[in-house]
């Protein structure tokens, strides 16, 4: 079981009961989905401002939306292909949103090096998200990797409540790119398993003709 999974099992009962009195009121999933960002787009603020540990807990408040709106939209019968599609795509403005807060503090404070550092997660944290919604266009499935969206949503929250957001950049910028380049070399194996499979059978039949 990986930290994010435990974390979950061990909130899933207040988010059960938070999710039960959301589908009783009968709230939009995507009305959640969008305050969600709009929290996240306050994180993003106060990051830019350098007050981490602030914006640590209002991305944890941010965090509960995101959690909950996919199980209120299964426990209201609301789940639409448009739905998933809405909620991806926020994510990535959350995402995006909370490092571009990071640049903003660190060119405020003059850490050249941070700034691209943070770029050079921002452009991994991207790619995570592209190169499987990509390599699912060719092969069945493209899961491999650690540092996928939840894991760095946890190491931020861990980093801005500890005030230690420069460590986290650095692993966040070295695993989310490896995380990119171990689904490259997946998808390229198994694209070529995929395509000698189709091929084996095609070659059988040609050396048993006469």
């Amino acid at each position: 079981m990986t930290y994010t999974r435990a974390i979950g099992a061990i909130c899933n009962p207040i988010i059960m009961m938070i999710v039960r009195g959301l589908a009783l009121a009968k709230i939009n999933p995507n009305v959640l989905t969008f305050i969600g960002l709009v929290i996240n787009v306050v994180a993003a603020y106060l990051l830019a401002l350098g007050q981490f540990r602030a914006a640590g807990w209002v991305i944890i408040g941010a965090s509960v939306f995101d959690m909950v709106d996919g199980r209120v939209a299964r426990e209201t019968n609301r789940v639409t292909r448009f739905g998933g599609f809405f909620d991806s795509v926020l994510d990535r403005y959350s995402d995006l949103g909370l490092l571009v807060g990071m640049v903003v503090w660190y060119g405020s404070i003059n850490r050249p090096f941070y700034v691209v550092l943070t770029c050079i997660a921002m452009m991994g944290c991207v790619m995570v998200s592209y190169t499987r919604a990509r390599a699912e266009n060719s092969i069945p499935t493209c899961k491999v990797g650690f540092m996928e969206r939840p894991e760095r949503i946890v190491l931020v929250i861990i980093a801005a409540l500890f005030d230690r957001m420069a460590p986290a950049i650095w692993v966040m910028a070295v695993l989310a790119n490896w995380t990119v380049v171990h689904r490259m070399v997946f998808t390229w194996q198994e694209a070529k398993r995929l395509e000698d499979a189709q091929l084996r059978p095609a070659g059988a039949r040609a050396a048993a003709r006469p």
